[in-house]
C-alpha cells in the first residue's frame, strides 16, 4: 500500500493546472492534512468506478453495429462501400478527436473531459438509430465516438496520475472490462433485438443506457475539483480586499514564499516532449494503427464473414461475442505480465502468429472450424491492452504519457482508418472474402515487426533528448 507521503503527491498529480497553481490558503494545512487520508480514499474509489464504467463503454457503439450491420444496411438503404465507411468512421473520429484530449485535459482536467465524454456517447447512441438517413446515422454515431476517443487517449493518464505504482494491473483491470464491454453487445444486441420485437433501432439505442450509468461517478470529482480551487482563489485575493489586520511575521513568510513556490512549480513543469523526434513513439503509433485495423475490420466485418458461409446471425453474433470475450481474462494477464518483462517484443509475436493462423483458418474453413478462428482472432486481438501498457511504460512521467497516448492513439487511427473501407470495396468487387482476408493476414507481418521495435526497453523523453 502506498504511503501517506505517496498519496499525496498523486492527489496534486491528478489535479489540474489551475489547482495545482493557486495558492492554498494560509492557515488550511492542518485541515488539508486531517482530510487528506478520507478523501483520498473517497476520490479513488470513485475513480476506479469511473475507469470500470467508462471502460465497458468504449465499445458498444461499435459491436451492436456490427452485429446488426446487414439490417442498419438494409434500413438505410447502404450499399458495400457505404458500409466499409461506416466501419471507417470509429478510427477516423479517434483520429481527428483523440488529438484533443490533452489540450482539454490541461484546461478543463481530465476528470471533466471524460464525464463530458460519456455525456456525449450516451446522446449518440440514444439518437442515433432515429437520426433519419445515412448521414444522421453517421452523424449521430460521430458524436458518441467522439466521446470515445477523448475518453480513450485521457484513461491512460488517468491510471498512471492516480496508481502510478500499480500501472500494469490498473491496466489490465481497464483493459479486461473494455473486452467484456466489447463481447457483450457483440452477443446479447441480435437476441434482445429479436426479444424488442425485431426493431433494430431499439436494439442499438438501448445501449445509451449503460453509457448514463457512466456520467454518475465523475460528477462528483469534477465538482470536488472545482469547490477546491474556489476558497484557494478567494484566499489569495484576500490581502488586498481586507487588508485591516497587520500580518503576523509568519503570515508574512508563508505570503512571501507563496509566489516562489508557485513560480518554482511552474518552472519544475517539463517542457512539451518533441515527440516525433522519438523512433519508439513512431513504433508505438504504427503498431497501435495495425492492430487497430485489424480489430474493427473484425468488429465491423467478421459476423458478415461467417454469415456468408452459412452461420446464422444470432451464431455469428456469439462467434464474435467469442473472439471479444478472449481480451476479458487476457486482457488483465498480459499487462501484469508486460510490465515484468524487459522487452514485450515475445508477447507480440505470439499474438501475431495467433493472428495469422486465425485468418488462415478463415479462408480455408471458416464455418468448419467457426469456433477455433474466432479464439485464434480473439487472442490476436489482445494486442491492445499491450499497446495501452508500452504507452505507460515507454514514458517517464504523466505529461509524457499524456503526449505519447494522444500521438500513438491519433496516429495509429489515422493509419487504421483504410483499412475497413479497403475491406469493403474488395468484398463487394471481387464477390467474396478471398481477397480481404489476405489484406488482413498481409497486414499482420508489418504488426508484429513494429511492436518488436516499440517493446524494447527505453523511454520516450531519453529519445526526444538525444535526438
Amino acid at each position: 500500500m502506498a504511503s501517506e507521503e505517496t498519496r499525496a503527491v498523486d492527489t496534486r498529480t491528478a489535479m489540474s493546472p489551475t489547482e495545482r497553481d493557486t495558492p492554498a490558503p494560509v492557515g488550511a494545512s492542518e485541515t488539508t492534512t486531517l482530510e487528506k487520508g478520507p478523501a483520498r480514499a473517497w476520490a479513488t474509489r470513485l475513480v476506479v468506478a469511473g475507469i470500470v464504467l467508462s471502460a465497458v463503454n468504449l465499445r458498444p457503439a461499435i459491436t451492436s453495429l456490427g452485429a446488426l450491420l446487414e439490417e442498419v444496411r438494409d434500413g438505410l438503404g447502404m450499399s458495400g462501400s457505404v458500409a466499409g465507411l461506416l466501419t471507417s468512421v470509429p478510427p477516423l473520429c479517434f483520429a481527428v478527436f483523440g488529438v484533443m484530449a490533452p489540450r482539454l485535459a490541461r484546461r478543463f482536467g481530465p476528470a471533466a473531459v471524460v464525464c463530458a465524454g460519456m455525456a456525449a456517447i450516451f446522446t449518440g447512441l440514444l439518437i442515433r438509430p432515429y437520426a433519419g438517413g445515412t448521414a444522421g446515422f453517421l452523424a449521430a454515431s460521430a458524436l458518441a465516438l467522439m466521446g470515445i476517443a477523448v475518453s480513450n487517449v485521457l484513461m491512460p493518464v488517468i491510471v498512471k496520475r492516480w496508481f502510478p505504482d500499480r500501472v500494469g494491473s490498473m491496466t489490465g483491470l481497464y483493459s479486461m472490462v473494455l473486452a467484456l464491454g466489447t463481447s457483450l453487445p457483440a452477443a446479447v444486441t441480435v437476441p434482445m433485438t429479436h426479444a424488442l420485437g425485431g426493431n433494430w433501432k431499439l436494439g442499438l439505442a438501448v445501449w445509451a443506457v449503460l453509457a448514463a450509468a457512466a456520467v454518475v461517478p465523475w460528477i462528483p470529482l469534477v465538482r470536488e475539483g472545482r469547490e477546491r480551487s474556489v476558497p484557494a482563489a478567494r484566499s489569495a485575493q484576500a490581502p488586498a480586499q481586507a487588508p485591516a489586520k497587520a500580518p503576523t511575521p509568519t503570515q508574512t513568510q508563508t505570503q512571501a514564499q507563496t509566489p516562489a513556490s508557485a513560480s518554482a512549480r511552474a518552472a519544475e513543469e517539463p517542457p512539451p516532449l518533441r515527440i516525433t523526434r522519438s523512433r519508439t513513439a513512431w513504433a508505438l503509433a504504427v503498431f497501435f494503427g495495425l492492430q487497430a485495423t485489424a480489430a474493427y475490420i473484425t468488429m465491423g466485418w467478421m459476423p458478415q464473414i461467417f454469415r456468408d458461409a452459412g452461420v446464422s446471425a444470432g451464431t455469428a453474433g456469439l462467434l464474435l461475442a467469442v473472439t471479444m470475450v478472449m481480451g476479458v481474462p487476457l486482457a488483465f494477464v498480459i499487462p501484469r505480465i508486460a510490465t515484468r518483462l524487459p522487452h514485450q517484443g515475445p508477447i507480440v509475436l505470439v499474438l501475431g502468429v495467433c493472428g495469422l493462423a486465425g485468418y488462415a483458418g478463415l479462408y480455408l474453413a471458416p464455418a468448419a472450424g467457426a469456433w477455433a478462428w474466432a479464439l485464434l482472432l480473439g487472442i490476436a486481438n489482445c494486442a491492445f491492452p499491450l499497446a495501452l501498457t508500452m504507452v505507460g511504460m515507454r514514458a517517464r512521467s504523466g505529461p509524457g504519457v499524456a503526449q505519447l497516448s494522444a500521438f500513438a492513439q491519433s496516429t495509429g487511427y489515422l493509419i487504421s482508418i483504410p483499412g475497413p473501407l479497403l475491406v469493403g470495396v474488395l468484398y463487394q468487387h471481387s464477390g467474396g472474402w478471398g481477397l480481404p482476408i489476405a489484406l488482413m493476414a498481409a497486414l499482420m507481418v508489418p504488426q508484429m515487426v513494429v511492436g518488436v521495435l516499440a517493446g524494447r526497453d527505453r523511454t520516450v523523453e531519453e529519445e526526444a533528448a538525444t535526438r
